[in-house]
């Protein structure tokens, strides 16, 4: 955390010095003059100006300057012998104008993640001095002006123009760069790679994702190719030479919607050992929109060996889940790929045994680190899992997003286009850790390392370090919202090179996940990654209609039409043993079915109606809890408010009726029949409420059709407070229908017995029996079975001369029985 630092006398012998990642606002005046300094690393600061007696050290070697506010370069640069210059991620408008003139010992230029608009020319004749090597532009405003300058360098071998504004590459300019082995010009406008490309005969490395390029280049002309990326273009076919390139390994042609391949072109790529191609989807079957997608990429490091994995599972154990995975062995091939093999089944096992999210978690990775066997014993890993689940009681209801991770993976969620990491890195740096290491007798070096091997005090394998290094990860769960954009998964060299911030920034206007991944990935590589990197974003559409706050602990973030004006809302606990209904938003229509017979509908089951609303008076000690509040998908369930949902129940019966009024000579809304089932058309409301205090809501039959509450009341609770919650007793509907409550717990009977509206009209249809339905009494049972009905009617009666006498009839004016 310096701010300032001064050395008298001035250290003439210093050769190289690092004092980045401070708060360093200027580079102190003294460091101009150490005669024989060779590498300045000055990075991640505050600085704003670099002096120019800092280039006119003839000793200097090596500046990296990136990562501070610097608004320009000194301007008149004389000779100097920098060969590397870092000015990444600063504010620079422009380049001094004799900066590439000057530096003739230059090789080395990052100058991405500024805002710049034109490149200095390399020289002013046709001759040229310069032996630049690798220029690095990405994340720039450059345009098409820029790249007939870029000849000047006739010896520049790995070129990055990534996310600039180029429109077109002149094919003139690209065939002089003959020694050109790597370009990345992906995330420009691009419509075609220059057919010159063929001159650059050392070429091995072409990417161009996320253009508009519609012709295949004749990138599999060059001998030298080994990886080839035209993912998220508009590629239509494919043109292949008879022999592909011998040392071709990576050709990704995924994101090309367009694209169709023959049978004997799939042949041909087949035998490429990463060949990658969209997979034509079947889609959801229930026709509702995905809540969900993904993109994934990986990119190899150091010698071309990939040491990261990825895991992506859009339907895990059922429709309604998902999983995703990140895995990094930092310099083993092994760990990452036993992990993605095996990870998402342990899990699954998991979720067999506990639904808790941090016990499947925990248990997932310890029983990881087992399976791990001989490899795990050496060798180590660092691994992030995301999973997304739903409430299994509640299947429209609320996704819930647990993250758990050891070593350096790391996930963060964009809920209102901020970071929210879910993610920790245990290091040595943790007090915490450094103290449990330490009573566990380790060894920690001078580089902050456990025994010299790893700084990541909780990692997979490395159990030759056990106990001071454990595979228990951090865990975090937390419910998805409407303000939630996307999450991204990411390996320790994406991390390295781009913090939470700038990642969320940068691929938050992509409006396709593949293509926010690739881009991750090639800042990360632009801005100086050398090891192997593998992203995952995942784009999430989270509806109002699918989102649930009953559960949190506090407001959720404000967005306008969540909740309607009509409705507070308040968040609480959910109980434990409450269950929920499906959502309309699920796409699937709640839908009960059952046959019965004559026989069994004996009970005497009326409907409480009314012409007029209800008038309800609530007080404190009212079991309907009206100053509760609840979320769109959960509203209160008020008599005097009542909100239909957009879910349905069906109830067969072996009454039928044309769903005719004798007046009305209209079908009555609500009330659907096929000749012998009954079909009714019901409110269902979720049944979440505080424990024991659930809220009965009165059966209606109206003219609008029969309903229903599917809420039922717990054992034990006092019965006489349903009946002060609502005001429907005793009142006349305009079907004449009046009954008192009963205690029902079957919904069947509800809807089957409910009383008859008009003679000749509403279920007063002949009945036609179904021959199922019939209950044959055989002659030897048939005194027992008049028996046992004569008692039932008698104990019917005894419940009705009850009622009667708790409920005095001045209090049920106009009350009669409604028979079957």
């Amino acid at each position: 955390e310096l701010v300032h630092l001064d050395v008298y006398p001035v250290p003439n012998c210093l050769a190289y010095m690092d004092i980045s990642r401070n708060h360093l606002e200027n580079l102190p005046e003294w460091v101009c003059d150490s005669r024989k300094l060779e590498v300045l690393d000055v990075g991640h600061n505050q600085i704003r100006e670099l002096p120019a007696r800092l280039f006119y050290n003839s000793s200097l070697r090596k500046l990296l300057a990136g990562h501070n506010v610097l608004g320009r370069l000194p301007d008149r640069l004389e000779r100097t012998q920098v060969e590397v210059l870092d000015v990444q991620h600063n504010q620079l408008l422009e380049l001094p104008s004799n900066l590439l003139l000057k530096a003739d010992s230059l090789r080395f230029l990052n100058a991405s993640a500024n805002k710049l608009e034109m490149l200095p020319p390399a020289t002013l004749s046709e001759e040229t001095h310069s032996i630049l090597q690798e220029l690095y532009l990405t994340n720039n405003n450059l345009t098409d002006k820029c790249v007939p300058l870029l000849t000047g360098h006739p010896h520049l071998k790995i070129l990055h123009m990534a996310y600039n504004r180029l429109q077109s590459f002149p094919a003139s300019k690209m065939a002089k760069l003959e020694e050109l082995e790597e370009i990345d010009i992906s995330g420009n406008k691009l419509k075609a790679i220059p057919t010159t490309i063929m001159n650059c005969r050392r070429m091995h490395t072409v990417i161009a994702h996320s253009n508009c390029i519609e012709v295949f280049p004749e990138v599999m002309q060059l001998s030298e190719i080994k990886c080839v990326d035209l993912s998220c273009n508009e590629l239509s076919e494919v043109t292949l030479p008879e022999n592909l390139p011998p040392k071709l390994q990576e050709l990704d042609l995924t994101g090309n919607p367009r694209l169709a391949l023959d049978h004997k072109t799939l042949e041909l790529l087949n035998n490429i050992r990463c060949f990658k191609i969209d997979q034509p989807s079947a889609g959801d079957a229930s026709g509702a929109p995905a809540v969900w997608s993904h993109g994934y990429t990986e990119a190899s490091g150091v010698k071309n060996k990939l040491c990261v994995a990825a895991l992506s599972a859009n339907n895990f154990c059922d429709n309604r889940e998902a999983l995703y995975g990140v895995f990094d062995g930092d310099r083993n091939v092994e760990v990452p790929y036993l992990l993605q093999c095996t990870m998402s089944d342990i899990l699954a096992e998991e979720l067999q045994k506990t639904k808790n999210e941090e016990e499947y978690m925990i248990n997932t990775f310890i029983v990881m680190q087992r399976k791990l066997g001989t490899a795990g014993q050496k060798l180590g890993g660092s691994a992030v899992l995301c999973h997304i689940k739903h409430d299994p009681m509640d299947p429209g209801g609320c996704f819930t997003l647990t993250s758990a991770n050891v070593g350096k993976c790391q996930t963060v969620l964009c809920r209102n286009g901020k970071p929210l990491p879910l993610s920790r890195c245990y290091m040595m740096s943790c007090e915490e850790e450094l103290k449990r290491i330490k009573q566990h007798k380790a060894i920690i070096t001078e580089d902050g390392k456990v025994n010299g091997v790893t700084d990541s005090t909780r990692i997979l394998g490395y159990t030759f370090l056990h106990p001071s290094v454990v595979p228990r990860p951090h865990v975090q769960s937390i419910t998805l919202t409407p303000q939630d954009e996307f999450f991204i998964l990411g390996s320790k060299g994406l991390w390295d090179s781009l913090s939470m911030d700038e990642a969320v920034e940068a691929v938050r206007n992509v409006p396709d996940a593949l293509a926010a991944a690739k881009k991750l990935c090639t800042l990360a590589q632009s801005y100086g990654c050398n090891d192997s990197i593998s992203a995952v974003v995942v784009q999430l559409n989270v509806t109002e209609d699918s989102f649930c706050c009953c559960e949190l602990n506090g407001v959720p973030p404000p967005s306008p039409g969540i909740f309607p004006q009509s409705v507070n809302v308040v968040i609480k606990d959910r109980p434990t043993d409450a269950l929920g209904m499906p959502s309309s938003s699920s796409g699937m229509a709640s839908e009960i079915s059952s046959e019965i017979s004559t026989s069994e509908m004996s009970s005497e089951v009326g409907s409480t109606a009314s012409d007029e609303p209800p008038q309800v008076t609530m007080n404190e000690n009212s079991p309907a809890y009206p100053g509760e509040q609840r979320c769109m998908l959960h509203p209160v369930c008020l008599s005097n408010s009542f909100q239909r949902q957009l879910s349905s129940a069906t109830f067969s019966s072996a009454f039928s009726d044309n769903g005719l009024d004798s007046d009305d000579e209209e079908p009555i809304e609500g009330v659907f029949t096929n000749g012998s089932r009954v079909e009714v058309e019901v409110d269902i409301h979720c049944s979440r409420a505080k424990e024991k205090q659930l809220l009965q809501v009165p059966v209606e039959a109206s003219d609008e059709g029969i309903v229903i509450s599917a809420n039922e009341d717990e054992p034990g609770l006092p019965r006489k407070a349903e009946y002060f919650a609502t005001g429907t007793i005793g009142r006349r509907r305009g079907n004449g229908s009046v009954a008192p409550h009963e205690r029902s717990h079957n919904l069947i009977e509800v809807a089957t017995d409910a009383p008859l509206r008009k003679t000749g009209g509403y279920f007063a249809a002949p009945a036609q029996p179904d021959p199922d339905d019939q209950f044959i009494i055989p002659p030897e049972l048939e005194e027992e079975v008049k028996e046992i009905m004569k008692q039932h009617q008698e104990q019917q009666q005894q419940q009705q001369q009850q009622q009667q006498k708790q409920y005095p009839m001045d209090h049920l004016a106009d009350y009669y029985d409604t028979p079957l």
